[in-house]
């Protein structure tokens, strides 16, 4: 039975990453054709590609999420909790930078991986397939690179306490991150990207540079690690906007 439960878990969290993917692209993806209308003209078998691997990394993700969701809910094994009184207040916004910052740390290494020759034509290759990126992209990941991007929230969950709705709130950045970094345009205010604010964090203007240049600015959330490490190539001359496709492909 116990067999039987873990792989129900894992099924219901492929349908919840799925699903959840399917709406924040989505939503996106309408966005950008509210604001910046003909930036995916032509860019229909890209955009079906897109979604065709993200949802095989979505089944990936599922995996070990399902894992997780059983052995917290069944066996208590990880250190979610749903008393916020367990901890100290003050360790709510502690656990949640924690856990951002981990993440963003994995990521940088194994994406800055992830380009090395071999690496990259094995695996990340399907990424930068998307030139340029579109909202869609951000989950689109050979199995391999899927699997390695799957492994690292629900290894914390064992390691780091973390509420229960930290723990949603680090998803939900993750995933508007993650989206909001490949849509192709600047959700955010001039003020922040070019500001304090934006030397240190990663939003689409920094990540578009990733993928015209394809080197450097291998960061999540921070720019901390490109800068200690040299990688951070700034924001570039590209800046995502309407029109900002043509700019883009003829960089790379």
């Amino acid at each position: 039975m116990t067999g039987w439960a873990i792989l129900l878990s894992a099924l219901a969290m492929t349908a919840i990453v799925g699903v959840r993917y399917l709406i924040s692209s989505g939503a996106f993806a309408l966005a950008t054709k509210w604001k910046h209308p003909g930036l995916y003209r032509g860019l229909d078998a890209q955009m079906r590609r897109e979604i065709g691997w993200s949802l095989a990394s979505a089944a990936i993700y599922g995996v070990p999420a399902g894992i997780v969701a059983w052995g917290w809910q069944e066996r208590g094994w990880t250190r979610i909790y749903t008393d916020v009184h367990a901890f100290p207040l003050w360790y709510l916004p502690v656990s949640l930078f924690a856990y951002l910052l981990v993440h963003d740390t994995w990521f940088y290494w194994t994406h800055r991986w992830m380009h090395a020759p071999a690496l990259f034509r094995i695996a990340h290759a399907v990424h930068h397939q998307s030139r340029p990126p579109t909202a869609w992209a951000a989950m689109s990941f050979h199995p391999v690179e899927a699997v390695s991007g799957a492994l690292v929230i629900p290894a914390l969950v064992f390691v780091i306490p973390v509420h229960v709705a930290v723990l949603g709130l680090v998803l939900t950045i993750m995933t508007v991150m993650g989206v909001g970094n490949h849509m192709g345009w600047e959700m955010f205010p001039r003020a922040l990207v070019h500001g304090l604010a934006g030397r240190w964090l990663i939003t689409a203007t920094h990540h578009q540079a990733h993928h015209a240049a394809y080197r450097g600015n291998y960061g999540l959330y921070f720019r901390f690690w490109d800068k200690a490490c040299g990688t951070d190539i700034g924001l570039g001359a590209f800046a995502p906007a309407a029109g900002g496709r043509e700019r883009a492909a003829a960089d790379t």
